[in-house]
């Protein structure tokens, strides 16, 4: 690295920033990432710099890293940093940034907000019109050693007590996605039967979240590994996919609730297998969350069975993200560890082991949390 280096005062902080960093690039859709020695991101007036001590590997960056989601405009340029389960330290401010100071633990939420559109000011800043992400911002990715924050006083939230920068990793998409499909948009009650699609970490996560509130978790998917941890995170029943159609998903988990059927879907998958046979699970007025985006099959349109809506009185109720108005409720039942998102870490990598993670989702040999802790 650059010998020259930046050094920076602030309460719990001195910090030598150097001038530049390794960061894992995207250089074509399915090209391998490659490592390279990139500058150290510039701040403006509003921003942060904050140094990154974990971030996690989703399955959305393989997506990404794919070429899917190219039908909601989410092609990558060139030289792109994916990575938006993040935990880290602030090591700089903008000259206009009040709240939030060099030395402070936080995690960055993956839906930037502005805080000035009707969104932000309701506090569903995760919906921003702005529509900023991670990929919109140069230098915010995090499969890099620093990344930069706009609008930091909003969109780096500080960790409690009690909640590292790891647990930040495993909280910052799929652990708080769930969060929020589970709680806040699906409302689950104690008593109700949850039906999960897959076990990844959406899934998993909603597993633990659901029993954590009182709900009793039917988890589904076509891998026993993955069933079995879903047993070890709570669920009450299992059911194995593979080679059934939806209609035969369904019938499986209404036998699992004892022909009672779930009152709650939770498709964590995506794609018309998943969300077809959530459908089928529900009792009469039960609803479905959608988490899960489409991959290449459905390129975002799925056939809907409208008169089993109608006559059952079903929902569909979409969910992304969670706003950052939402955060401090949701990390303090983390630090008072009523929720243990930590605990689906199956593994710590190397930045340069990143490509190997994602070769490994090819064939969904990964499971739980994959978490970048060595820059």
């Amino acid at each position: 690295m650059n010998e020259r280096h930046e050094h920076i005062h602030g309460p719990g902080c001195g910090h030598d920033i150097p001038d530049t960093m390794q960061a894992c690039q995207y250089r074509g859709k399915r090209v391998p990432l490659e490592v390279a020695t990139v500058a150290v991101p510039q701040i403006g007036p509003d921003e942060a710099l904050v140094r990154v001590v974990a971030s996690g590997v989703c399955r959305s960056d393989w997506h990404l890293w794919n070429g899917d989601w190219g039908w909601l405009g989410l092609d990558l340029p060139d030289h792109a940093v994916l990575g938006h389960e993040i935990g880290g330290q602030i090591v700089k401010t903008g000259s206009a940034v009040k709240h939030v100071e060099p030395g402070l633990r936080v995690t960055i939420p993956f839906n930037f907000g502005c805080g000035n559109c009707e969104y932000c000011r309701q506090g569903a800043q995760h919906l921003c019109a702005a529509q900023m992400n991670p990929l919109s911002v140069a230098g915010a990715g995090g499969w890099q050693q620093y990344i930069r924050v706009p609008n930091a006083d909003l969109n780096c939230v500080p960790l409690p007590q009690g909640v590292d920068e790891l647990t930040a990793a495993a909280l910052g998409c799929r652990y708080m996605t769930a969060w929020r499909g589970v709680a806040d948009r699906a409302k689950v009650r104690g008593g109700e039967f949850v039906a999960v699609l897959g076990c990844g970490g959406v899934g998993l996560a909603a597993v633990q979240i659901a029993t954590a509130l009182g709900g009793r978790a039917i988890a589904v998917d076509i891998d026993d590994g993955k069933l079995a941890l879903a047993r070890q995170n709570g669920a009450v029943a299992t059911v194995n996919a593979r080679g059934l159609s939806p209609d035969e998903v369904g019938a499986a988990v209404q036998q699992a609730t004892g022909g009672h059927g779930a009152e709650v879907a939770i498709d964590a998958l995506g794609g018309s297998k998943a969300s077809l046979g959530g459908l089928f699970s529900l009792r009469k007025g039960g609803r479905l969350v959608q988490i899960g985006l489409t991959g290449a099959e459905d390129k975002g349109t799925v056939g809907l069975p409208l008169d089993l809506l109608v006559l059952k009185e079903l929902s569909i109720i979409g969910s992304q993200g969670n706003p950052q108005s939402a955060y401090p409720h949701l990390l303090g039942l983390v630090a008072s560890g009523r929720l243990t998102p930590k605990s689906l870490v199956s593994r710590e990598i190397a930045l340069d082991e990143v490509q190997s993670v994602l070769d490994d989702m090819d064939q969904y040999k990964t499971s739980g949390y994959v978490i970048i802790t060595k820059f």
